[in-house]
C-alpha cells in the first residue's frame, strides 16, 4: 500500500535524455549547497558539451550538494525530447528563452502527476480514486501541449485543487493508524531531539526538520509531503510507507544501513554504511 509503489517511469529524471535544463534555468546563491553564485538562465560552469556535468561523482565534495538532491520528476526529458522534439538550446539558440519559461511549469506538472499518483495507491482513500485519477489524466494532457499552452497554464489552480485531493487522501490513510497521530503540520522542528520518537500517522507536511534527530523514529505511514529533511539523522529510523517520501527527501538528509524504506526508494549513496 506504500505511496513508493508509484513506478511511472516518465516522472523519473533520465538526465541522459535532457539538455542539462537543471544546470541551466535555475538560480544558483553560494551557499552550504552552491559553492558558487549562478544567475537564471544560464549555463552552470560544470556542465560539459554534451550536456553531462563533469563534476557529478563528486558533487557534495566539491561544495554541490543541492545538486545531489534535486528531482525534476522527469519534466528535463519531457522538455527536451517531446515539447522541443530533441532540438536543443544550444543548436536552436532561439528557443533557448522559451525553454527556459516552459522547463519550470512542466516541472510543477510532473511533480503534481507524481503525488496524484502516489495518491492512488493509498488503498483506504480508493473512495477518492476517481477523482484523482481525473485530476491527473487532464494534468497528463496538458504536459503534451506546445511551448505557448504550456505558458499559458495556471499551476498554481492546479496544485490547490490537487493539494485538497491530497489532504482527504493522506487523512483517510492515517485514519487507519490506531492511537494518537501527531499534527506536526508546517512545525519547526529543526534540531529536534526525537530520537525514537512515535511519529506513525502524524502529518509532517512542511514541517522543517533540518537536523533534526529521528534515529529510531518510527515514521510509518507519516505524511511528510513538503518536509525539509535536510541534515536530518534517520539511522536505524523506519520509513516503510510514510506518505508522499520523495527520494529527494532521503537524499538531502542522513541515514545508515539499518534505515528501512519501502522499495522502490533506496538508501543514498552519502549514507553511512
Amino acid at each position: 500500500m506504500g505511496l513508493s509503489e508509484n513506478r511511472d517511469s516518465s516522472l523519473r529524471a533520465d538526465c541522459a535524455s535532457c539538455f542539462g535544463l537543471c544546470c541551466v534555468v535555475p538560480a544558483f546563491t553560494a551557499s552550504a549547497d552552491f559553492a558558487i553564485d549562478k544567475p537564471a538562465g544560464t549555463s552552470c560552469p560544470n556542465l560539459r558539451q554534451d550536456f553531462k556535468c563533469g563534476i557529478h561523482t563528486s558533487l557534495r565534495q566539491r561544495g554541490f550538494p543541492g545538486c545531489t538532491v534535486y528531482d525534476c520528476f522527469g519534466a528535463g526529458q519531457k522538455v527536451s525530447q517531446v515539447t522541443y522534439g530533441g532540438r536543443d538550446w544550444r543548436e536552436a539558440p532561439g528557443t533557448a528563452k522559451q525553454m527556459y519559461e516552459v522547463f519550470p511549469v512542466m516541472r510543477q506538472l510532473h511533480e503534481l502527476l507524481w503525488y496524484l499518483g502516489e495518491a492512488l495507491t493509498l488503498e483506504p482513500a480508493r473512495q477518492l480514486h476517481g477523482e484523482l485519477g481525473r485530476l491527473r489524466d487532464e494534468i497528463a494532457e496538458l504536459t503534451g501541449g506546445t511551448p505557448e499552452a504550456l505558458l499559458k497554464v495556471d499551476a498554481g489552480t492546479y496544485w490547490q485543487a490537487a493539494n485538497a485531493l491530497l489532504l482527504r487522501a493522506s487523512e483517510l490513510a492515517r485514519s487507519s493508524v490506531r492511537g494518537k497521530r501527531p499534527d506536526r503540520r508546517g512545525a519547526d522542528l529543526m534540531g529536534a531531539k526525537l530520537k525514537g520518537a512515535d511519529l506513525r500517522g502524524a502529518s509532517l507536511r512542511g514541517a522543517y526538520l533540518i537536523g533534526a534527530d529521528l534515529r529510531g523514529a518510527d515514521l510509518r505511514m507519516a505524511d511528510v509531503i513538503g518536509a525539509d529533511f535536510r541534515g536530518a539523522n534517520l539511522g536505524g529510523a523506519d520509513l516503510t510507507g510514510t506518505i508522499f517520501l520523495l527520494q529527494s527527501q532521503l537524499d538531502a538528509a542522513k541515514g545508515d544501513a539499518d534505515t528501512k524504506l519501502s522499495p522502490p526508494l533506496t538508501h543514498s549513496g552519502h549514507w553511512t554504511a
